[in-house]
């Protein structure tokens, strides 16, 4: 059985879990949560970052810093995790449903334009698969519009646009650290902070609406409650975890890379004939490989070449259904424009086995079957 994912162990995650152990200090903030704070804020260039227990959490302390309210709009691609939705929901506004650009599956941003009302308060754009948006034409919407840009960039850690780092570029930027991504803590997530005039509200956020960051710091003599907030701070053991992957970012980034390469060469043949699609990496670009996918002909060709695969012991599973036509998107939000783009590419779109350690006859023996299930 090849599986769909396998949760990245480097080596260093047990010994650093011990030092937790140790040194007898669990909550958020701690020691291990200072360096891979560290880390990020020197590789991405950031001006400030703030782990979180989740990128959904992250996402809910971006709405909270852009002070959405009831009645205010936030546009969005349909095509995403219902937690891009959510976290904005909680506060009240509406999310609004944008198509997608087929050779991305991002939001479309020739569509962003004609969705603003004088409710829209913000942007959300998701990289899809750790392949950029075009992000000079989101900010230059945002700057003339007064919006806020809150980057969804859950799989997109190390991944650039125009060689900047995806999470940089818009106001906010927020990143998962789950299982199923490329660099992992079990559950965990991060923010940050592109404009340094939020920065102490997001620590007062994140610590429960108090100031306790600058007590920590010797600032003030005594902390106490400032702000709204909640408990949005990453354990001390899983940090030690996710310091163990951020410190091997690199060989991580470079093996998962092998695997994608592979695919994409060993499934040339079948793109040539127009068999299936794959993925677009636009020329200003970098992604960081953190999934590849094929796109069948149609829904009913997807799920037949799925079974096919489970028969043969591999697992390759579609992604998201619309959130524009879900119950919870009818519900709270409402569609830009019917996203027809959306629904049929969506059907088509297929995920294959890829994770850190994965051999290359692994590779191979899914691109044998992939080839094998269209020639016959």
């Amino acid at each position: 059985m090849i599986p769909f994912n396998i949760p990245c162990i480097t080596g260093k995650e047990e010994t650093y879990i011990h030092q937790v152990l140790s040194n007898k200090k669990f909550s958020g903030n701690g020691p291990f949560g200072e360096k891979c704070k560290d880390w990020l804020e020197w590789r991405l260039s950031s001006k400030k970052a703030l782990l979180t227990p989740s990128c959904t959490a992250a996402l809910e302390m971006a709405a909270l810093l852009a002070d959405l309210k009831a009645g205010d709009e936030v546009l969005m691609p349909s095509y995403t995790f219902v937690t891009t939705a959510n976290a904005f929901v909680l506060r009240g506004a509406t999310p609004v449903f944008i198509d997608i650009d087929p050779q991305t599956m991002n939001i479309n941003t020739d569509l962003i334009e004609q969705a603003i009302t004088p409710h829209t308060k913000a942007i959300v754009v998701v990289h899809y698969a750790g392949v950029s948006c075009d992000m000079d034409k989101v900010m230059d919407i945002a700057e003339k519009h007064g919006l806020f840009v809150i980057e969804d960039a859950a799989q997109a850690l190390l991944s650039t646009f125009k060689g900047k780092e995806l999470g940089t570029l818009g106001h906010f930027g927020t990143f998962s650290f789950h299982e199923t991504k490329n660099y992992t803590c079990g559950e965990g997530g991060a923010l940050l902070i592109n404009d340094s005039h939020y920065i102490e509200r997001a620590e007062i956020i994140q610590e429960k609406g108090t100031n306790r960051s600058q007590f920590k710091r010797g600032q003030v003599n005594k902390y106490t409650w400032q702000d709204i907030g909640s408990s949005y701070l990453l354990s001390e053991l899983n940090a030690a975890y996710l310091l163990a992957q951020l410190r091997a970012a690199d060989t991580i980034y470079e093996d998962r890379m092998e695997s994608w390469n592979h695919y994409a060469e060993g499934l040339q043949p079948l793109i040539e004939k127009g068999k299936i699609d794959v993925q677009q990496i636009p020329d200003e670009c970098q992604h960081n490989a953190h999934m590849f996918y094929i796109k069948t002909a149609d829904l009913e060709e997807r799920e037949d070449l799925r079974a096919y695969l489970d028969r043969k012991g591999i697992m390759a599973v579609p992604h998201y259904e619309p959130l524009h036509s879900s119950p919870g998107g009818e519900k709270y939000g409402r569609s830009a424009g019917g996203e027809p783009l959306t629904k049929r590419e969506g059907e088509r779109l297929l995920r294959l086995p890829l994770y850190y350690g994965m051999e290359s006859e692994d590779v191979g023996y899914v691109v044998e079957h992939i080839q094998k299930y269209f020639k016959e």
